[in-house]
């Protein structure tokens, strides 16, 4: 198969920072991507209605190559979350979403939530409205091994939460482990996951033997082979459990080649030519437009986007770019180990 066209896809999960990012993130999303659900973790985190709404305006001035994009805000869970602030800014459309992030466990995450019993009050107000709770899944105890985080978080924060809250529909975001894929499948239709790229490609003998790779450096952090494979199983399934959300996590080449490099992949400039050719070297083409454009769609019980995209497969690689240049600001953009023979082509439009 030399061609191949899709439901234009969305991205339940990326990072586009702030000015100056902001403006040259949005539209390499916007010009692939129909919907992205925005992380809320700035260094003002969206916390109210008014942050939101700010953001969102600043976003879709920077998206005018896709008239058809709709950017999805999330608030960031905290201490002091105002339960009315949650409830009438969904009400209003102003969020999407709410996002938990546990105490210091990623970027900006410091005003994130000491003590996830506390948010229960909260996560039954969530239920009673239908509003989704994105899950960054591990917890952040310097005893618990940074590979074991996301398993021990499952065990011991979100088992009870699913427990308690039945109805509530919840998104474990950015899945790693086999332990996670089996946790997800074996969970009712409310709990299901996205996959990013990088984890779907890499596993951490690839960031870590005979030299680090700092721009392999993520969070939750790549893990075994055995997992990788089993992500890979899960992003293949037809059962609808599973979606793509990128986690693009842009930062400036200085801050990653560091002695305390960042954590943050940025896959944005060729995440869905990646993802084809992934999918086509693995046999699974037929399964691609499950994962990008519909099982994220069926999860949050929104319309498969209208648009098409279209996919032609060259002869020869695509070159991509080393760096996205950004004022005085050098991105390095995810390159996999493997050829990507790939290229996008808008259809539709």
């Amino acid at each position: 198969m030399n061609a191949l066209e899709i439901i234009k896809p969305d991205d339940w999960h990326v990072h586009f920072r702030e000015s100056p990012l902001l403006e040259k993130l949005v539209p390499e999303t916007s010009k692939v991507f129909n919907r992205a659900i925005v992380m809320p973790n700035l260094i003002e985190p969206i916390t109210n209605s008014k942050i939101a709404s700010s953001y969102k305006e600043k976003i879709l001035k920077y998206s005018t190559n896709n008239p058809f994009f709709n950017p999805l805000i999330t608030f960031y869970l905290n201490d002091e979350m105002s339960i009315n602030e949650l409830v009438n800014a969904f009400k209003e459309k102003i969020i999407f979403a709410a996002k938990l992030y546990p105490h210091g466990a990623t970027t900006n995450s410091s005003k994130g939530v000491s003590k996830i019993s506390n948010m229960f009050k909260i996560f039954e107000k969530m239920s009673e409205h239908k509003i989704p709770l994105l899950i960054h899944g591990e917890v952040n105890k310097k005893e618990i091994d940074v590979f074991d985080r996301e398993k021990v978080f499952i065990e011991n924060h979100l088992t009870p939460i699913c427990k308690n809250f039945p109805n509530l529909k919840i998104t474990l975001e950015h899945i790693t482990t086999k332990f996670a894929v089996d946790f997800v499948n074996e969970s009712s239709k409310n709990l299901k996951a996205s996959i990013t790229p990088h984890h779907l490609i890499l596993n951490r003998t690839d960031m870590l033997e005979h030299k680090i790779k700092p721009h392999y450096y993520c969070l939750p952090i790549l893990k075994k082979e055995v997992d990788r494979k089993a992500l890979l199983t899960a992003a293949f399934n037809k059962n609808q459990k599973f979606f793509l959300g990128t986690d693009s996590a842009p930062h400036d080449v200085k801050d990653k080649e560091n002695a305390c490099g960042c954590a943050g992949v940025f896959n944005t400039i060729n995440s869905l030519e990646t993802l084809t050719q992934l999918f086509d070297d693995n046999g699974m083409l037929n399964t691609l437009e499950n994962f990008v454009s519909r099982n994220g769609a069926i999860h949050y019980e929104l319309p498969f986007n209208i648009q098409k995209i279209k996919l032609r497969k060259k002869s020869s690689p695509i070159i991509f770019e080393n760096f996205l240049k950004i004022k005085n600001l050098n991105i390095k953009i995810f390159k996999p180990p493997f050829n990507v023979f790939w290229e996008t082509e808008k259809v539709g439009e």
